[in-house]
């Protein structure tokens, strides 16, 4: 019950700052609509079809009736279509670009952690932590038009935009994954050196198990829970990076058409848009808490 409270919480508050937010926006979107030219009797007449002259409570409740049916539409007339079609048409492809995000991020961070924790003090260590304050360091809307000046213009390996292939996919991936890849890597290591020095790990070097084994099976398995704590929230960060990844590489998601939206000020499928990331994250917050009681058999008592 905590757990539903807590989520229908974070979406109500997220609805209410998005349509506040909207209001603030400098701009009318019946210019948007009818252009600066028009006259005061057909922007009132626009303003009364749309909607727009109904108070802000009134246009989010119309909103989520219209959501929840399935009937929302969006706030550009005359050929107001469907926003949940355009949704259901961006969503796997944002989700498709996460997922494989999340994937480089730890194929690149858990090995890069783990080594670094192993030998710590060694230049194994000092190289592995370098990598990842300069992942860090290098911002998305730079490491984007890099990768494709290098690998798409220069190398000619890669296309620069589109989804048509999984080709497509790798650039937009590796910018995407790439910060989050540094700052697991730093977690993983912090997580595992804590672990290495329990009680339990030093029973096991005692009974002579493989260096290996120790690391792996007794350590690094410990050390899961800090580690799919950070990967539960980030992957909201990687679905809010989404945006700024699919305007440079032109991909076709969520982050797209959220852009689109919010400059044709259309505002029932930017807050739509917003409603579904918000639902995004607080699902995948309930997954990382199965996943806990998955890694640890304590958890699985508590509940």
């Amino acid at each position: 019950m905590r757990r539903v409270l807590s989520a229908s919480i974070a979406v109500v508050g997220a609805l209410l700052l998005v349509s506040l937010f909207l209001h603030l926006v400098p701009g009318d979107p019946i210019d948007v609509m009818l252009g600066e030219q028009a006259s005061e009797v057909d922007r009132e007449a626009m303003r009364r079809a749309v909607g727009l002259d109904q108070p802000w409570y009134s246009q989010l409740w119309t909103f989520t009736k219209g959501f929840a049916t399935g009937e929302l539409r969006t706030s550009l007339p005359p050929f107001q279509k469907k926003v949940l079609p355009a949704i259901a048409q961006a969503l796997p492809k944002t989700l498709l670009l996460t997922v494989a995000s999340l994937f480089i991020a730890i194929a690149i961070a858990i090995p890069l952690g783990v080594a670094a924790a192993a030998r710590k003090g060694t230049a194994v260590d000092s190289a592995a932590m370098g990598v990842a304050v300069a992942g860090v360091a290098l911002p998305r809307f730079w490491l984007g038009p890099m990768l494709i000046i290098v690998f798409a213009l220069w190398l000619d390996w890669l296309p620069v935009s589109g989804a048509e292939s999984w080709r497509h996919l790798v650039l937009p991936a590796f910018t995407l994954g790439t910060a989050l890849a540094a700052f697991l890597s730093r977690m993983t290591r912090a997580a595992v050196l804590e672990t290495l020095r329990e009680d339990f790990v030093t029973v096991a070097r005692a009974k002579g198990l493989h260096p290996r084994v120790v690391l792996w099976k007794h350590a690094f398995r410990n050390a899961l829970l800090p580690i799919l704590t950070v990967l539960g929230l980030e992957f909201g960060s990687l679905l809010g990076g989404a945006i700024v990844t699919e305007k440079v590489f032109a991909w076709p998601g969520m982050g797209t058409l959220l852009l689109t939206s919010i400059e044709r000020r259309d505002y029932n499928t930017v807050r739509a848009t917003v409603l579904v990331f918000t639902l995004c994250y607080v699902l995948v917050n309930a997954l990382t808490d199965v996943a806990y009681a998955l890694v640890d058999p304590r958890v699985r008592r508590r509940s």
